[in-house]
């Protein structure tokens, strides 16, 4: 990574004032009222990115207070961005490492901040695990990804109603057409909003925060109304779907959970609604709950369910519901039995008839063709297992291949070819590579060859040196011609776009990949420009005719892609 040279004279300065204040920093609180309000803080801001076992988004911050003083911390938690820019030697690290930039959390307030670290202090470092000897790898994929030459045109679409006074100010996260013959879409707020896009206007249509007094949407990230899909009769049954999160209470039980020695931090919940005028504008009418599930922690949760657009009346895969469950954080915090289970739920795909009853609650059905339907020692729910965090599904209107992205640890991204009774290897596996579950979780290492085929492999993946967590994508569907038969996707941290032939896509073999750039009114440019942000958060959705629609989440803002170029 090449740096940018600043002043000496700022880092002098910067040096000096650090020392000063090293000299002068009171020691961090020990009194219990500051610990338990501190905790409270943890769990409600950063428990999504850290925790104290294992290196997640950000670092294992156990044994933290012991290698910094309480200043340089204070000063980071405010606001990391400023010790980056002055080029502070351990905040440039983390960066480096990391890839991506924490936010400032100096809203808090001092005292906030102080009881924070007040917490912070009482998670002593561990004591290092005796591991297996690997021959770590520290770059897996050192080829960069080349670039295609090719820019993508966009225009400037719609700005989203501000969700949020601080950014991401509007989490959308999914844009989508009701269904493939359908002239209707619509757009969904992590926060709690689901426009339907009119005369290119997003009029709200569903606010779950209406519905669902424990409506959880904090800390953020993929925290709160999660996804949606309308069954494929929607126009006559009125039937949608959404995903949602709530807090943990006492008096409701999950349909999927497990022991009380594990935290239990959240609960996500499938909703099946029914709309008494379906063609109407706003939603009125009733609701029911299929199933609901217990999380770890507040990360990796379900986001993504969908229909098979492809699927038509006869086929036994028509109003199927597919419904994408992350590892809820279990593995980076060493409750890997909840994974890499055909008896567990977490890190799967489920595979659903929202209008039967032979599941275990009886509110849903379970098909008779799923992979495990008649097995006894096994979820009937599984389609597919082995993820950390599926993302998102489309289908390719060519073949009907299944393709889910898979949001990556700390190495590698992918996309998997979803094969029913597959598992895809999380978190014995990051893309096509090992990973040792009693280290740090931040290392993978070149897999033996007995090794190889012990799990599915994804069949797109690329490293951290390109981007961090992939944004699913579609099969191009549009009229501009260089992308028919392209699969775009991309990077949500720092808002890059990729594409794969997608004749190319196939169990076994990783499809090469290309990147894209963009550009407005024909001058280049980048989604951290356009969005002043360098945590850009992008999502790619599709229109009714198959155009593609890439928005922000940092700035609300939105584009269509209307052409594409050869660029110098």
């Amino acid at each position: 990574m090449q740096r940018k040279h600043y002043s000496r004279v700022v880092q002098t300065l910067f040096g000096l004032a650090l020392l000063w204040s090293c000299q002068n920093t009171p020691t961090y609180r020990t009194d219990s009222a500051s610990i338990s309000a501190g905790k409270t803080t943890f769990e409600a801001h950063c428990v999504a990115c850290h925790s104290f076992k294992s290196t997640g988004i950000g670092p294992n911050l156990s044994g933290v207070t012991e290698s910094v003083d309480p200043q340089w911390l204070s000063q980071f938690i405010q606001n990391p961005s400023a010790l980056i820019e002055a080029r502070d030697t351990r905040a440039v690290a983390l960066f480096e490492k990391f890839k991506t930039q924490m936010p400032g959390y100096g809203h808090l307030g001092e005292e906030a901040i102080q009881q924070l670290m007040a917490y912070l202090h009482t998670q002593k470092k561990a004591k290092p695990q005796t591991v297996t000897e690997r021959d770590y790898i520290s770059d897996p994929i050192p080829d960069r990804i080349p670039h295609s030459g090719l820019a993508l045109e966009l225009e400037p679409f719609i700005a989203f109603p501000h969700s949020s006074e601080r950014s991401p100010v509007a989490r959308i996260n999914k844009i989508a057409p009701m269904h493939p013959n359908a002239n209707r879409w619509f757009a969904q707020d992590l926060n709690g909003v689901m426009y339907e896009i009119l005369e290119n206007r997003p009029i709200p249509y569903l606010k779950i925060t209406d519905y669902f007094e424990h409506f959880k949407h904090k800390p953020g990230l993929g925290t709160g109304f999660g996804g949606f899909a309308f069954h494929p009769e929607f126009e006559a049954n009125g039937l949608l779907y959404t995903s949602h999160a709530e807090e943990i209470r006492d008096s409701v039980r999950a349909d999927f959970t497990y022991d009380d020695s594990i935290p239990k931090k959240l609960q996500w919940v499938v909703t099946e609604w029914k709309q008494s005028e379906p063609s109407a504008q706003t939603f009125r009418g009733t609701h029911r709950e299929l199933f609901r599930i217990d999380f770890v922690t507040r990360i990796h949760g379900m986001q993504e369910i969908a229909f098979n657009p492809l699927a038509q009346k006869e086929d036994a895969d028509y109003g199927m519901l597919y419904i994408c469950i992350g590892d809820g954080g279990s593995a980076e915090n060493k409750y890997t039995e909840l994974t890499q289970s055909k008896s567990r739920a977490w890190g799967s795909i489920f595979r659903i008839d929202p209008r039967g009853n032979n599941s275990t609650n009886g509110n849903y059905g379970i098909p008779k063709d799923n992979p495990y339907s008649n097995d006894s020692d096994a979820l009937g729910e599984l389609w597919a297992h082995g993820f950390r965090n599926p993302h998102r599904l489309t289908w390719n209107p060519k073949n009907g291949q299944l393709l889910a992205t898979d949001i990556g640890h700390q190495q590698i991204e992918e996309v998997n070819l979803i094969l029913a009774g597959k598992n895809y290897g999380w978190p014995k596996r990051e893309g096509t590579f090992g990973m040792d579950t009693q280290t740090d979780m931040d290392k993978v290492y070149t897999l033996a060859q007995k090794e190889v085929d012990s799990f599915e492999a994804p069949t797109i993946q690329f490293d951290h040196d390109e981007t961090n967590a992939i944004s699913g994508g579609y099969v191009y569907l549009g009229e501009i011609p260089e992308l028919k038969g392209k699969y775009i996707f991309g990077g949500i941290v720092h808002g890059k776009l990729y594409m794969v032939h997608a004749d190319d896509i196939a169990s076994g073999t990783q499809a090469s990949i290309q990147e894209l750039s963009i550009s407005i009114g024909g001058k280049k440019t980048d989604f951290k420009t356009l969005s002043g942000n360098n945590r850009t958060d992008l999502r790619i959705g599709i229109d009714p005719n198959g155009e593609l629609v890439l928005s922000t989440k940092a700035d609300g803002k939105s584009y269509r892609v209307i052409g594409i170029f050869e660029i110098q």
